[in-house]
């Protein structure tokens, strides 16, 4: 069941109590600015490190202070939200946004005298950004209008993640929540291990999918419409630009800011199914796609830096779905903390263990036969 904090509101008077916040998903992108003034200005390395320490440190805590916001838009508002350019703009501007920040950072990595500690934070900042840009080349992904898919494609360049555009869309929503769906993680699991399982299971299936659409009608795969191939050949180019302007030198840093980058996607999808499995039907097939296959959470702030991703139950149902007008439901398992906080909780797996198993178990009745279990464990 869907929850609308105020069900008495007219669809037609109905406002956006969000619209003014959507523009903050822009400051990650602009962090890195910062960062460089407060570097330039004798901060040291303090100013590379402050983009991960606001979205991982300062958000989490924001979070906490503010709480949820469960309010859904009436559904009778719904078109008017997504046709509503306002917030399409807001997921174009990421990228120029984005982009700015990588040609940036390049240009100190290569021409001034960095630290170790310099280093590391220049290289995580920008894998932070490029990152949650993986999650602005979702947003777009998802959509029918062909620019919009594009566009995802060249977010997805700086990490070197394109097949994601494919993976993700004809691979992991048929198959979330299965044991054939590598980007769902499994009880038990973590995310150490889920890592290369779904980094390289991703990969795999990308190609195998979009093989196959040009097998099928008795065409080659190598060809500049294959979705992958043309996703890879952005960040080529992208890379070979960058060398052009910057030397040979940026290359290390583009590889190591593209692990963190894709690295960063990969444990929010670890959080997103952790355990969760849909059932088979007296047919034998899986269940349909619905609320109680993907972790929820309404946390506020969380909630606008990653346009609203957290609602992912009602994602997963309606794919095309804009993000403004995602809902949350009653029936989905909800995370303790927003991501920027699962995240970190993530990445130490005895204290993900113990935060979630017993969540996991909780939502199915103690039942560990019903969950997504790792057979390891």
């Amino acid at each position: 069941m869907a929850v609308d904090v105020d069900p008495t509101v007219e669809p037609a008077r109905w406002r956006d109590p969000r619209r003014a916040l959507w523009p903050l998903a822009l400051l990650v992108p602009a962090l890195p600015f910062v960062g460089f003034a407060v570097w330039r200005a004798g901060g040291g390395a303090w100013g590379w490190w402050l983009t991960p320490a606001v979205v991982f440190g300062l958000i989490p805590v924001i979070d906490l202070l503010l709480g949820d916001d469960r309010q859904n838009p009436p559904e009778e508002a719904v078109p008017r939200l997504s046709a509503d350019g306002y917030y399409r703009w807001l997921t174009y501007l990421y990228l120029p946004a984005q982009y700015a920040a990588v040609v940036l950072c390049a240009a100190v990595w290569t021409r001034d005298a960095l630290s170790v500690l310099d280093a590391a934070g220049l290289v995580a900042t920008v894998g932070v950004v490029n990152g949650i840009a993986i999650n602005t080349a979702h947003e777009l992904g998802h959509k029918r209008e062909r620019v919009e898919r594009w566009l995802s494609k060249v977010a997805l360049a700086p990490t070197g993640y394109g097949h994601f555009f494919v993976e993700h869309n004809r691979g992991h929503h048929v198959r979330v929540a299965t044991r054939e769906d590598p980007a769902s993680s499994r009880l038990g699991e973590s995310f150490w291990a889920f890592w290369p399982r779904t980094v390289f299971g991703s990969l795999r299936s990308a190609w195998r999918l979009e093989a196959g659409r040009f097998r099928i009608r008795g065409r080659s795969p190598w060809t500049h419409r294959n979705d992958v191939l043309n996703a890879w050949a952005l960040t080529v180019l992208l890379y070979a630009a960058l060398t052009v302007a910057f030397g040979p030198g940026v290359l290390p840093f583009l590889v190591l800011q593209a692990v963190v980058g894709f690295s960063l996607l990969e444990v929010v999808n670890y959080l997103e199914h952790y355990g969760l499995a849909r059932q088979r039907t007296a047919a034998g097939r899986y269940e349909k796609v619905d609320p109680r296959h993907s972790w929820n959470s309404d946390r506020v702030v969380t909630n606008v830096f990653l346009f609203q991703l957290q609602r992912h139950s009602d994602h997963h149902a309606n794919p095309l779905r804009r993000y403004q007008t995602l809902r949350t439901f009653d029936t989905s398992p909800r995370l303790p903390a927003g991501y920027a906080t699962m995240v970190v909780v993530a990445l130490v797996p005895p204290l993900w263990r113990r935060v979630m198993d017993r969540r996991v178990l909780a939502h199915y009745g103690g039942d560990r036969a019903r969950a997504n279990v790792h057979r390891r464990r």
